[in-house]
């Protein structure tokens, strides 16, 4: 068993596909937005010129109010956000997506009340990941080194971010282990986690 799952105070959560089940194409977007497929989203937004980019962000708002307004829980994520609140442990949020639908979201599942508004890190609050800016910032924020945080998300980028501001990684959602070299702890779901940090 991990003991660093058991007893880690600082556990900070992906959004989309990590505490609630994936819905996004991300070839969709790509295709509305005209962004090349291998581009990363919001690196390519914010490459083009102001006007452009401005209303490229716009229609993704939008398109992301509609998702966050119907996120479904992913298995065993309220269970595990409920356990870990219980238990005394800090709780965040970094996710790639605004931070007013970070909170549409949280409200649609039913965990809002466990993440205090200063720990909701959408990409208005720091470099998107996989920039460890967030992590640092959430460290600072629990004046923690960020050694003593977990990571958990779904996504290559959530293990990268955790490996560059030296967090520990939980890879979750997955049936295997995608990222081997990225990722510290694989659970299929959250639901996994349950009776390691009890």
């Amino acid at each position: 068993m991990p003991t660093r799952l058991k007893y880690c105070q600082h556990w900070v959560f992906d959004m989309d596909g990590t505490l609630t089940i994936a819905v996004h194409d991300f070839l969709y977007i790509r295709r509305m937005l005209e962004i090349p497929e291998q581009a990363d989203i919001l690196g390519h937004l914010a490459s083009l010129p102001q006007t452009e980019a401005q209303q490229k962000h716009a229609w993704l708002l939008e398109h992301e109010r509609q998702l966050a307004l119907n996120s479904q829980p992913a298995p065993g994520a309220i269970e595990l956000v409920q356990q870990l609140h219980e238990q005394g442990r800090q709780l965040a949020i970094l996710t790639r997506n605004a931070k007013e639908l970070a909170v549409l979201t949280l409200q649609a599942i039913d965990l809002l009340d466990y993440f205090s508004d200063p720990l909701i890190y959408g990409r208005e609050q720091a470099t998107p990941k996989p920039h460890p800016d967030g992590l640092l910032k959430i460290a600072a924020h629990w004046q923690v080194a960020p050694q003593e945080m977990i990571m958990v998300g779904d996504f290559s980028m959530d293990l990268k971010t955790a490996k560059a501001a030296g967090s520990y990684a939980v890879q979750v959602n997955t049936n295997e282990n995608l990222w081997p070299d990225l990722t510290d702890f694989h659970a299929k779901d959250c639901r996994q986690l349950l009776p390691i940090t009890r």
